[in-house]
């Protein structure tokens, strides 16, 4: 370590921002800055990002951190880097992208989603890889670029993530780390590419494009010349591949404390429901969904259920409030609606309103996999106003959570949640009441970003282990348990077996409804 060196930086680049984040060496983040992504949907479900402009955001993310923080490229002892998980990002000859990456909003391999979950190999893929076929994958996508689009991997040298293609960027190395190449191509038990997968796929012949598996505990590689003379920084700093985003958030936020395993959910844009485990005690479902994804520490993994949508159901809500009321010349902004949710919620009384939250055009794929999954109201009648529409969106974040944990075994005895929502208090009694388990924030502002420091700040030898940097990083920052309300816990007992008998039964109407919705799409 340099002498003088005494911070690391995360970079967590998400679906919508991408963060540059200081830390010093013992967890206490000094500053941040961020730039907003870009992405681009069309009507055929597509879901695609630049690769030369996500390299360009990082960039900007970091001069704009170091226009914060006095003398950053001396003071960095290291840095790592995670980002947005699934989707495929396509590097070709001199590391130049091909075409724009298909993100993990990507619903056009749907039909080759259906098509593996039927063949022969999908039960033995999803033993070794913990990981249900979805269209959010990398897998899923190259096997319908394979037989839609074949001048994708043609064209190809190595297909990356999102956090590969920035590690690319600083470092010149094409790699991943063992979370996404177990959880995709790989096993959970040894961390490395498993054939049985990949021939499941149907992507034997292009064996070729996975690249290697680094560990960003254990391994750094320097950052190269053009990368310093873009981000400002000093040529060599060591970096680090840190995991995908969701076990770094569940990492910084404390799905493992004291040498323990723990839950946690991630209430954002999407909902992701995370067990740490022992690999030993990891007990994969019949229906064979969810994701087990490696942790940065030996012979841990994280068992996953993921809602493809989460406080996206609230936003969609709000924007009806916020579209009424300016055809009614009152236009509030965003913040003004947010912060009128918890008087919303506290004015609507219980009542027998069911919703499913599935508002992605992407359907579902936690507890289940559907992409034509959609959202909708069950009991609705004539009393009902704005305000119990809400409560019955936000009491659907609940019963989606308690779905999620129910899919991986008994509910679990103590909750920890993080990302924006968390915030909430009404939202959190509601996420308690749902489990029937006390419920502990973090007070940490950037858990991604310091999920991926902390795998750094083992790299470089500032601490002999993670659960050593887990006692500073984390646990001094984990807020008291809060209890469940035991009247509201009951009422979810009550309503859970009427929201999964309504969501198996829906199918044939969603199927009905979303090939309806095509006829009216440009081109279908």
């Amino acid at each position: 370590m340099r002498d003088g060196a005494d911070i690391i930086i995360g970079i967590d680049a998400g679906t919508s921002v991408i963060k540059a984040v200081a830390f010093t060496l013992s967890g206490r983040q000094i500053a941040s800055s961020s730039t907003r992504n870009t992405y681009l949907t069309g009507d055929d479900g597509s879901a695609t990002q630049s690769l030369e402009q996500t390299w360009r955001d990082c960039v900007t993310a970091l001069r704009g951190l170091a226009a914060k923080v006095e003398d950053l490229p001396r003071r960095t002892a290291g840095m790592a880097v995670t980002a947005q998980g699934d989707g495929t990002w396509l590097v070709g000859r001199d590391n130049r992208p091909v075409g724009d990456a298909w993100l993990w909003l990507d619903a056009r391999a749907a039909p080759t989603v259906r098509r593996l979950a039927a063949g022969p190999g999908n039960r033995a893929r999803f033993e070794a890889t913990g990981t249900g076929l979805n269209t959010c994958q990398q897998g899923t996508q190259m096997a319908h670029m394979d037989r839609h689009h074949k001048e994708l991997l043609d064209h190809a040298g190595v297909a990356l993530h999102c956090k590969d293609w920035l590690y690319l960027n600083l470092t010149g190395v094409r790699a991943t780390d063992p979370s996404e190449a177990s959880f995709t191509f790989g096993n959970f038990r040894n961390r490395q590419y498993d054939e049985t997968a990949i021939e499941a796929l149907g992507l034997g012949h292009r064996r070729a494009l996975l690249p290697e598996i680094i560990d960003g505990t254990m391994v750094t590689h320097g950052l190269t010349r053009e990368a310093a003379a873009a981000t400002g920084l000093l040529e060599g700093t060591p970096i680090s591949l840190g995991y995908v985003d969701m076990v770094m958030t569940a990492l910084g936020a404390g799905v493992r404390t004291g040498g323990g395993n723990n839950a946690l959910s991630t209430i954002g844009s999407t909902g992701v429901h995370t067990r740490a485990k022992d690999v030993a005690d990891v007990q994969l479902n019949a229906e064979g969904t969810g994701y087990v994804i490696c942790l940065p520490v030996p012979g841990v993994v994280t068992q996953v259920q993921t809602n493809m949508s989460a406080t996206l159901n609230i936003d969609w809500a709000l924007s009806l409030a916020a579209g009424l009321m300016a055809e009614a010349g009152n236009e509030p902004s965003h913040a003004d609606l947010v912060a009128r949710i918890d008087g919303w919620l506290a004015s609507a009384k219980p009542s027998g309103i069911i919703y499913h939250p599935y508002i992605s055009e992407a359907g579902e794929r936690g507890p289940f996999v559907n992409a034509d999954a959609r959202a909708g109201f069950l009991g609705l009648s004539m009393r009902h106003r704005f305000p119990d529409l809400l409560r019955a969106v936000v009491e659907g974040l609940g019963l989606a959570t308690r779905d999620c944990y129910a899919a991986m075994g008994e509910m679990p005895g103590e909750l920890r949640l993080t990302g924006g929502a968390a915030r909430s208090r009404a939202l959190r009694g509601m996420l308690s009441a749902a489990v029937d388990a006390p419920v502990r924030i973090s007070a940490r502002e950037e858990a991604g970003a310091a999920g991926a420091a902390m795998m750094s700040a083992v790299a470089i030898g500032a601490y002999e282990s993670m659960d050593a940097c887990i006692a500073d990083w984390v646990t001094p920052l984990l807020g008291e348990a809060e209890a469940p309300d035991a009247v509201l816990a009951k009422r979810f007992g009550r309503l859970y077996p009427a929201y999964v008998e309504a969501r198996k039964v829906l199918p044939p109407v969603w199927e009905a409804l979303v090939e309806e919705q095509a006829r009216y799409v440009p081109g279908a």
